[in-house]
């Protein structure tokens, strides 16, 4: 059982035999301490009994029972007491003998001065705080144990399921499904991978599910944008370094290769490292250990490494500017992650997934996508693949102005679905079959289509836009098919 919280001033027991070394003693500690004063062993341990004290202070001779003997008793029943012995005796060897056994803090000589005597028994007061701290602070983290514990298996639970590859959105058809099942098969191998593809497609996800997937999952997983940094801050963030190494180092700092250890390391944009930290990088994942900055010899480190780059590392290596031997020892197994445009199946999902983690984090709450909103979204390239799709989801919701998420609120570009190197009416065009009119019909269907969408299916404004009467803008509905339900 925990001590009880201690009086705001702590509580002292002087022992003496002698009331006016007692009294001094009183006069010289009320300021600072709350004293209790007893004259011999019998009303010490009385006192003891009753009252909550932090620290003995205690004659050695005394009728009836020295000094040591008393605090022998003390240490046995009250062991959190701070136990201190005062003697004019400086060659008493009951005393020297008895520090060990009675567990003695400190020993006293007389006469005393004032200062030392505070300072002595303040020194002692802090101590005394800290034990009683301590022994809550384990009780409280005994009795917390089992609840953290749960606690971190459910984190860890979690965070498994949440970057597991059943949360990699697909539909039936998609190219992920051969991504994900390549992926499942790699986790449990021990090899390095490289993951290559378009930016913003997936690829630190996929690496997740690796990780997650693997027998390290119960290890870190870490990651590092290899373009972000210079060399010299890169080679120090990878491996480390020693205080000193360099200006600014003001003290030593562990890489994360080695916070890795045992987990996962992924290399991000790794095509964008220069040839000088590709050796240094080539040696530490040949020899499996890493040398920080300054330090004297390298410490070895257990981490699978993933590689991820949107560059074609084949023809980095052909152009000169990416070490094929690094190549070779990155890229075990290489996976290509498709681009969005490539699986349009799939924005579907995961446009739908984007707008319920939003909602979710907004507390709002929003109704599915429309089919109007699919169909545009499907229609676009998304040269900017899962990122770009974001923005436009963030985009209809930041500009909704109900529970319903607009067409109408798509960017220009997604909402006319046109090339962004072409001129649209000829991207439009080109993707059309049959002869000319039929072209220019469904082209023209498109126009009438997009301007409903975008003033939100108003036909008088999007009747002035395109310089229809109603009655002619009716007639083309009707021979379009266009009239909504």
């Amino acid at each position: 059982m925990p001590p009880p919280l201690p009086p705001e001033l702590p509580s002292i027991l002087v022992v003496d035999d002698e009331i006016r070394s007692q009294e001094a003693l009183r006069r010289t500690l009320e300021e600072d301490f709350e004293v209790f004063t007893a004259s011999g062993a019998d009303d010490a341990i009385a006192i003891l009994e009753r009252e909550w004290i932090q620290i003995v202070l205690c004659d050695q001779r005394m009728p009836g029972s020295s000094g040591v003997a008393l605090l022998r008793q003390v240490r046995e029943r009250w062991p959190e007491a701070v136990r201190i012995i005062i003697s004019g005796y400086t060659d008493s060897e009951d005393i020297i003998a008895g520090i060990n056994e009675a567990g003695i803090y400190q020993y006293l000589l007389k006469p005393w001065q004032p200062e030392q005597l505070l300072l002595a028994l303040k020194s002692a007061a802090e101590m005394a705080r800290l034990h009683a701290e301590n022994q809550r602070l384990t009780l409280e983290l005994r009795t917390a144990a089992p609840v953290l514990e749960k606690q971190v298996s459910h984190r860890r639970a979690s965070v498994r399921q949440q970057f597991a590859l059943d949360a990699v959105l697909r539909a039936p058809g998609s190219p992920m499904n051969a991504v994900c099942a390549l992926v499942k098969k790699l986790a449990a191998l021990d090899i390095p991978v490289l993951l290559t593809g378009e930016s913003g497609t997936g690829k630190e996800l996929l690496a997740r599910a690796l990780h997650y997937d693997s027998p390290r999952a119960g290890e870190a997983f870490v990651v590092e944008n290899c373009g972000a940094l210079p060399d010299q801050l890169l080679e120090s963030e990878l491996f480390g370094h020693k205080r000193g190494a360099f200006t600014g180092a003001f003290e030593d700092r562990v890489g994360l290769f080695k916070q890795a250890d045992g987990g996962t390391m992924l290399l991000d944009e790794i095509g964008e490292t220069s040839f000088a930290f590709q050796v240094k990088l080539l040696r530490a994942l040949q020899e499996g250990e890493v040398r920080p900055v300054g330090a004297p010899r390298p410490i070895p480190v257990d981490a699978r490494v993933i590689a991820a780059t949107n560059r074609d590392l084949e023809a980095e290596v052909r152009a000169g500017r990416f070490r094929e031997d690094l190549y070779y020892r990155l890229a075990a197994l290489t996976i290509h992650v498709p681009p969005l445009r490539e699986r349009t199946m799939d924005i579907p999902l995961i446009a739908q997934a984007l707008v319920d983690e939003t909602q979710a984090a907004l507390g709002r709450r929003f109704e599915p996508l429309s089919a109007e909103v699919i169909t545009c979204l499907q229609a676009w390239r998304w040269p900017g693949n899962v990122r770009e799709l974001r923005n436009e989801v963030l985009r209809m919701i930041a500009l909704a102005d109900d529970e319903r998420l607009s067409a109408a609120h798509l960017s220009p570009r997604v909402l006319r679905a046109g090339d962004a190197h072409e001129e649209p009416a000829l991207s439009m065009l080109s993707g059309l079959d049959g002869d000319l009119k039929t072209r220019l019909e469904a082209l023209e269907a498109r126009i009438v289509k997009e301007s409903l969408i975008r003033h939100r299916w108003n036909k008088t404004r999007a009747a002035k836009e395109l310089g229809l009467s109603r009655v002619g803008l009716r007639s083309k509905l009707a021979r379009y098919g266009l009239e909504r339900d």
